[in-house]
C-alpha cells in the first residue's frame, strides 16, 4: 500500500544465501542476488587476497538447491586457518566482514599510468543514467559498473556493494583482464553506487583501477588510502558535478563543460 492507500503489485528483489566451501573447508555465506555466482566466489577470493590468480583454481561449482559453492583448488590456500582466522566487520551490506590484514598489502600495490578526461567522466556519469537496472523498478540493489574510457564493460547489482565489486573482480580474472596494459588515455574506471570507503578504494587498487567514481561520497579512510596509492576517488558524480577528493593529476579537467557556475542566492 502507498501512502494514498492504493495496494500495489511491485517486484521486489530475491535474496539469497550462498555458502562458499574451498577444498570442502567453509568459508563464508555471502547474501546475494546471485545473477553471476561463479564471478562473485572468484571475485571474493581475489579481493580477500586468497588467491592471486585465477589459474590457482581448478572448478566453482555452485548448487542453488543447497545454496552452496563448492571452489576447488589446484594447490590449497597457504594458511588459510591462520588468515581467515580474525575478521572486520565493514560497512557494507550483504557480505558483512572481511578477513583481518586488510591493509597489509598496501604500500605494494603500483597502480597503472591513468588519466581520465572530465569530458569521459561525464560518458561515464551518463552511461549509468541510461542504464536500466533493478534499482530503478525495486530499489534495495547497489550497482557497480566498470568502463574502460567511458564504454562500459561490465554492469552488476547485488544487495551490497561488496559483492557487486567482488563480482566485477571474478569477470576480469575470467576473462584475462590486463589493467596495466591499458592505453593511459583510456584507462579503466570502477563506478559505484555506494560510498567510497576503505575496503572498496583498496579493492579497486587490488584490480588495478586507478580510477573510481561514485554518486556518493568518501570516508575520511577511504580519502586517506587513497591519497597514499596515488588513485583518483571522484564522488557526488551526477549530471555534470562531480568533486574530485585525491589524484587530481590522473583527471584532464576541462571546467568550460561544466556550464555556467551560479551563484548563491545574495553574493
Amino acid at each position: 500500500m502507498d501512502e494514498h492507500g492504493r495496494e500495489l503489485a511491485i517486484s521486489i528483489p530475491a535474496e539469497r544465501d550462498l555458502t562458499v566451501y574451498v577444498d570442502k573447508r567453509e568459508l563464508v555465506t555471502l547474501m546475494t542476488l546471485g545473477a553471476h555466482p561463479e564471478w562473485l566466489v572468484l571475485g571474493y577470493l581475489r579481493n580477500q587476497r586468497l588467491l592471486r590468480s585465477v589459474e590457482e583454481v581448478e572448478s566453482v561449482t555452485v548448487d542453488w538447491e543447497v545454496g552452496a559453492a563448492a571452489v576447488r583448488t589446484r594447490g590449497g590456500i597457504e594458511r588459510i586457518e591462520e588468515r581467515t582466522a580474525r575478521r572486520i566487520v565493514t560497512t557494507g551490506c550483504g557480505q558483512g566482514s572481511v578477513f583481518g590484514g586488510l591493509m597489509d598489502e598496501i604500500e605494494a600495490i603500483a597502480l597503472p599510468q591513468a588519466q581520465l578526461a572530465q569530458a569521459q567522466l561525464y560518458g561515464v556519469v551518463n552511461a549509468i543514467r541510461l542504464q536500466e537496472s533493478t534499482y530503478k523498478s525495486a530499489g534495495s540493489v547497489h550497482g557497480c559498473a566498470l568502463f574502460r574510457g567511458e564504454r562500459m564493460l561490465l554492469f552488476v547489482e547485488d544487495v551490497g556493494r561488496h559483492n557487486a565489486i567482488d563480482t566485477l573482480a571474478g569477470w576480469m580474472w575470467m576473462n584475462g583482464v590486463d589493467t596495466a596494459a591499458a592505453d593511459p588515455d583510456q584507462p579503466f574506471v570502477f563506478y559505484t553506487t555506494g560510498r567510497l570507503t576503505s575496503e572498496m578504494v583498496i579493492k579497486s587498487a587490488q584490480m588495478g583501477v586507478a580510477v573510481v567514481v561514485s554518486r556518493s561520497g568518501i570516508t575520511q579512510m577511504g580519502h586517506d588510502i587513497a591519497a597514499r596509492l596515488g588513485l583518483c576517488a571522484i564522488g557526488r558524480a551526477t549530471n555534470r558535478h562531480f568533486l574530485c577528493y585525491t589524484g587530481r593529476e590522473r583527471l584532464r579537467a576541462a571546467p568550460e563543460l561544466a556550464g555556467p557556475l551560479l551563484q548563491a542566492a545574495g553574493r
